[in-house]
């Protein structure tokens, strides 16, 4: 599942007009990016949710054969926040874990590493605290994730989520993705891993011209 669903307010006015994972960097949208990655790593069914300015997304991306895979959408009147648009979206992802990507950063993870333990209901990528969120999130000791610890990493936005994890949240609900996240981690039930490789979080216009620059080169 790509998280396409937000207005990216940051971003504005860019985003005013084009949601903002058809924004561009390296002359693709950044959309377009995970897709390749994804359909490299053999993952064949995608699916999206949408909300602020929605049908573009659609329009731009279609059914996903230029791709290589399927494109589903889950279409959300208003943007549900992450727990909340994965738990609406569940009737299109299965029973099964199901790997979930925001569609604003750009990486180069390798999705085929993707193993979390069968014991887990989450299983989160962890990065090195980038500039803007020195404070991290997570620790990580011997592939588990704590909310407490002294070395702290962010979390990537990249992560494996058994179904059971969003049970608990009606379709169409509102709800942060820590509602259900953290008292997960409490009872020992996150994996997770670190990733050193490259990663951005294209959450500013600034961020995007970096980007741009970098992929132009």
């Amino acid at each position: 599942m790509i998280l396409a669903a937000g207005r990216g307010s940051r971003m504005r006015p860019l985003t005013d007009q084009t949601p903002k994972p058809l924004l561009e960097a390296g002359g693709k949208p950044l959309v377009a990016w995970l897709l390749e990655r994804l359909a490299r790593a053999h993952f064949t069914d995608v699916v999206i949710n949408v909300a602020h300015l929605g049908e573009r997304i659609e329009a731009a991306l279609g059914d996903g054969t230029r791709w290589g895979v399927t494109i589903r959408y889950s279409r959300e009147a208003e943007a549900l926040e992450t727990a909340g648009g994965i738990a609406t979206a569940l009737q299109l992802l299965g029973t099964e874990p199901f790997v979930v990507v925001n569609g604003d950063l750009f990486t180069e993870f390798d999705f085929t590493r993707l193993e979390p333990p069968r014991d887990a209901l989450a299983h989160l990528v962890l990065i090195d605290n980038p500039p803007h969120h020195p404070s991290g999130d997570f620790t990580l000791h011997e592939r588990r994730v704590s909310n407490d610890g002294a070395v702290r990493y962010t979390f990537s936005g990249i992560g494996v989520y058994h179904p059971a994890l969003f049970e608990g949240i009606a379709a169409g609900t509102k709800c942060q993705l820590a509602t259900v996240l953290r008292p997960a981690i409490d009872a020992g039930r996150v994996s997770g891993e670190h990733f050193g490789g490259r990663w951005l979080d294209v959450g500013t216009p600034d961020r995007l011209a970096e980007l741009d620059r970098a992929l132009r080169l």
